[in-house]
């Protein structure tokens, strides 16, 4: 019943521009590859002959200009097929990097608002666990000094007014105590 479910991420997309940039630039990598290599086999068969059957004649051409249109269905059907690979392989590879990032600017911006009390929780096969578990031991360190200080100013508030100080710094410790229990949860 309190079992506690592992985080599932939800949406595919985290980081829409970047995920969208990743696969476009490796997909126009792909394309480039496969342009180079057509014009290349393109010109290095320019010097040979070929034969083929053309409506029941034989017919003697050029070998580049006969490969020509295989070379190109060839390339457009592999570019299709890498494409489609690559949308599934980039989304799986950047949830592992996007996702977390994703994770850690939204945990941070509270951690930075003053709540110390967030953990940053990753998927245990995401890339940058070790990063979530240091910012974590940093979130505890700064926690517990934190409560220090709140202990101690409470102590010399408690102390101040106990030893009939002056009112001002009386004032001046609350005010700082006030601030600090404010700003932070610890």
């Amino acid at each position: 019943m309190g079992e506690k479910r592992p985080y599932r991420r939800k949406q595919h997309f985290i980081k829409k521009g970047y995920q969208t940039r990743f696969i476009l630039k490796f997909c126009l990598l792909v394309g480039v590859g496969a342009v180079i290599s057509s014009v290349l086999l393109y010109w290095l068969a320019q010097g040979s002959l070929t034969s083929t059957y053309e409506n029941s004649r034989l017919a003697v051409r050029s070998t580049s200009v006969a490969i020509l249109p295989a070379v190109v269905w060839t390339n457009l059907i592999t570019l299709a097929l890498v494409t489609v690979a690559t949308v599934f392989v980039v989304l799986y590879v950047s949830h592992k990097i996007a996702g977390p990032l994703f994770r850690f600017e939204k945990e941070l911006s509270e951690i930075a608002e003053g709540d110390l009390t967030k953990v940053i929780r990753l998927r245990r096969k995401d890339e940058v666990t070790e990063m979530a578990e240091s910012l974590n031991r940093m979130t505890a360190s700064l926690r517990g000094r934190l409560r220090e200080l709140q202990g101690e100013l409470d102590e010399a508030a408690r102390i101040a007014q106990e030893e009939d100080a002056s009112e001002r710094l009386v004032e001046k410790l609350q005010d700082a105590q006030r601030t600090v229990h404010g700003r932070f949860r610890v």
